[in-house]
């Protein structure tokens, strides 16, 4: 009996002390004072000024740089703005190497960080496609970044094409719309022979009448979030189970769907959610919420 309760004591010590070294590493990768568990917090709140919008935060593979858009509360100026790791703490917050005097948002790194995909409303030379939203990308050679190529889909021409998304074999997820907006769905479009073939509509089960937008795949390309347009939006999960075949989306646990979330992202450690949300009993500001992964994405 006294050696059963001596174990007991042991392994309570020892998975609090592996629990606090967890945190501590975390702690060193993200600097910050506080790490979530299954409850969701609001990651680097001081990086959003007044009256200003963000809408989406994600890192760089090697997890030394942080992108995050903002906007005014209209809606407009949409910007990425970049903050770096430098010694033990993060930069001063300046704009991303690929922002410009137009729309930037929906950025998305490539799983090894050689190539960045993102929107913008920058023009596009072919004066036939519309000023909307668009995918371009970002290519990394000799440690620089090339200036920005427009993604060409060729069934999407005439659409609005935004929030990219990629697995490792190049496969790109994202939302597209008819210009207004209307009619929002998830699509890919596979790269084969260094074109994107014609995007296909996302077959996810049951929800085939609803709008679905933001995106985000996995690198192995096992599973996808997304959020669904309700009367607010409500993040759900898929996973695949067959060449465009996915189960029934799982609404993400009520601590994640409270007001309106979108811009769902899995941090490179495969840790954290990150997603956007407007905040509680204020619906004039939103946050960057983090929260354990853990807490719904099966193993």
């Amino acid at each position: 009996m006294k050696q059963d309760y001596i174990l007991l004591v042991l392994t309570l010590v020892l998975t609090g002390c592996h629990n606090k070294h967890h945190e501590i590493n975390m702690n060193d990768t993200y600097f910050v004072d506080k790490v979530p568990g299954d409850f969701p917090i609001a990651f680097k709140p001081e990086l959003v000024p007044k009256d200003v919008l963000i809408h989406r935060g994600i890192f760089s593979p090697d997890m030394n740089e942080y992108y995050y858009t903002i906007s005014d509360k209209n809606f407009s100026g949409f910007d990425v703005k970049c903050i770096k790791k430098i010694n033990d703490s993060w930069s001063e917050p300046r704009n991303a190497f690929f922002n410009t005097e137009y729309n930037e948002h929906g950025m998305s790194f490539s799983a090894d960080g050689n190539t960045l995909f993102f929107s913008s409303t920058r023009p596009v030379k072919d004066e036939a496609i519309p000023s909307t939203w668009h995918i371009w990308k970002s290519e990394k050679q000799d440690g620089k970044w090339t200036t920005p190529e427009f993604v060409d889909f060729p069934n999407l021409k005439e659409k609005l094409v935004s929030h990219p998304t990629v697995t490792k074999d190049g496969t790109l997820y994202f939302h597209a719309s008819n210009i207004d907006y209307s009619d929002m769905d998830i699509y890919y479009s596979m790269l084969v022979n260094g074109r994107y073939e014609e995007a296909k509509k996302l077959n996810i089960p049951f929800y085939g009448d609803l709008m679905k937008c933001t995106p985000y795949v996995s690198p192995e390309g096992n599973y996808i979030l997304f959020a669904l347009v309700k009367e607010s939006l409500e993040l759900n999960i898929c996973y695949k189970n067959g060449e465009n075949k996915w189960s029934e989306p799982v609404r993400l646990p009520a601590q994640i769907n409270r007001k309106g979330q979108g811009n769902p992202y899995i941090t490179p450690d495969e840790q954290f959610l990150f997603y956007a949300e407007e905040q509680q009993g204020d619906t004039g500001s939103w946050s960057i919420n983090w929260v354990s992964a853990k807490t719904f994405i099966k193993e």
